[in-house]
């Protein structure tokens, strides 16, 4: 069984999610790209996370956000769902989409976390060797230009959703400043020297391999349903916590570690009988589907 999350109010997440079996059904193309787009500003606006960055490859994606309410679990089963159901229907597919298990998010620790995993998300597509700058990514890349820099509008697709539905005709979607941070051009400046520092070490890495990029025009030329050559890695455990700083790490960890254990002391309390007894701050699942009490956050 899974160990419950700790869904804290004001969090900022690394989030992804994979493909079933790495499939390319994230592949991009117009239809995928203004799809997930629409689903994201739909989501958003529906839960009311903050957005600062993403990135769709071909198999997967990254989202950094910011999560003001502690509504994670519902924004992101929504976002999956929908997207997994208007992608399946467009390729004329009826199997999972989305890998077995659930999304990984991890809690960034500190200002220097979050630009850390943005940078690391953004320029995901040259590390995978895909395109030989981030920028050239044809699929849904956030431009670190565009933080701060006001709504983007995505209109609903045309497959999928009925006209006279329930679904907006279009949304708008906004890239925010992190919390921790004053200065929207410092930050974009900051980020962008991160990513150009990231796309010059996998430069480095395929050419001691004696690879070259992909290239856009054979990243679109693949079909949605190929699988990358390359053998997936040995699965790992998720981790549920993002700092680079050693004691702000070991902090982190150990306030999760007390969660968990006060969790399971609870749990066994009400299993017991008791019923009053009051869950640590941040139970998700058992308040929202259950009402169990839960302490202050």
């Amino acid at each position: 069984m899974t160990a419950p999350r700790q869904i804290l109010s004001g969090v900022t997440y690394h989030v992804t999610r994979r493909c079933a079996q790495r499939e390319l059904l994230l592949r991009p193309s117009e239809l995928v790209n203004e799809t997930f787009l629409y689903v994201l500003g739909v989501a958003l606006r529906r839960y009311g996370l903050l957005l600062h960055g993403f990135c769709v490859l071909s198999n997967h994606f990254h989202l950094v956000v910011t999560d003001p309410g502690a509504h994670l679990p519902a924004f992101e089963q929504y976002l999956d769902s929908l997207v997994a159901r208007s992608l399946n229907a467009a390729l004329g597919r009826w199997e999972a989409f989305w890998a077995s298990g659930s999304y990984s998010a991890v809690a960034l620790a500190t200002p220097d976390d979050v630009v850390d995993r943005l940078a690391y998300s953004l320029a995901n597509p040259v590390a995978a060797g895909l395109v030989q700058r981030a920028a050239e990514w044809p699929g849904l890349w956030s431009s670190p230009e565009r933080i701060g820099a006001g709504p983007i509008a995505a209109r609903r697709p045309e497959h999928f959703f009925r006209r006279n539905g329930s679904m907006p005709e279009s949304v708008e979607l906004e890239l925010t400043l992190p919390p921790g941070f004053d200065d929207v051009q410092q930050f974009r400046d900051r980020l962008v020297e991160a990513i150009g520092h990231r796309e010059h070490l996998a430069a480095e890495r395929l050419k001691a391999e004696g690879r070259s990029f992909l290239g856009v025009r054979r990243v679109l030329a693949q079909s949605p349903n190929a699988r990358p050559a390359t053998v997936a890695p040995r699965r790992g455990p998720k981790p549920r916590v993002g700092a680079r700083d050693k004691w702000k790490r070991i902090e982190a960890l150990g306030r999760l570690r007390s969660f968990l254990d006060d969790y399971r002391e609870a749990l066994k309390a009400l299993r017991a009988g008791l019923r009053d007894v009051v869950f640590p701050s941040g139970t998700y699942w058992l308040r929202v589907a259950h009402g169990v009490r839960c302490a202050p956050g």
